[in-house]
């Protein structure tokens, strides 16, 4: 994957050099409560994930890829984004973002993911792109709205998630509402 540049921020697939700051922000139960991961995530599961992982962007169908999202001056880990591609529907992918504790406020998600779904549309034809979230997750519901994705759905009580019942929000956005 050739590195995506924003005025801020160095975008480039998760390596092993970023295990120990990828860890220590998954191990956080402010940013795991949102996620699929608990904080019990270890330096074992991101050695797993690092080295499963595909390295092309997009990712080839039915797979995810990580994308470290680094500080352009520093180099410093400051979160990820998750791109999925979907195996189903051509040229339709999932998206995801974290972002560490102490770097959150800053508009970095957004930039972030704004730079991949760009990406995703203009350089690789991307025709739908798509989010989920935990209804409760109202900041995300705003980063996903600032970013023009549209809201498609409530999925009431639909999954059982970290012993309880939440709900889902579906967004997504089309290359033709961009």
């Amino acid at each position: 994957m050739t590195p995506l540049r924003t005025e801020r921020l160095l975008l480039a697939p998760l390596d092993a050099g970023d295990r120990d700051a990828f860890v220590a922000y998954r191990r956080d139960p402010d940013v795991a409560r949102w996620q699929s991961w608990t904080p019990d995530f270890s330096a074992d599961d991101a050695g797993r994930l690092l080295e499963g992982q595909p390295t092309g962007f997009p990712p080839p169908a039915g797979e995810w890829l990580q994308i470290a999202v680094r500080d352009a001056a520093s180099g410093a880990l400051l979160g990820d984004v998750a791109v999925h591609t979907s195996a189903d529907q051509p040229d339709t992918y999932e998206v995801g973002v974290t972002v560490a504790a102490e770097h959150q406020r800053r508009g970095i998600a957004g930039e972030a993911l704004g730079a991949v779904v760009a990406a995703l549309f203009d350089d690789h034809g991307a025709h739908r792109v798509t989010a989920t979230s935990d209804q409760r997750n109202t900041a995300v519901a705003r980063l996903l709205t600032a970013l023009g994705f549209r809201h498609e759905g409530r999925a009431v009580e639909a999954d059982w998630f970290k012993g309880e019942w939440t709900t889902l929000d579906s967004w997504a956005i089309l290359a033709r509402e961009r």
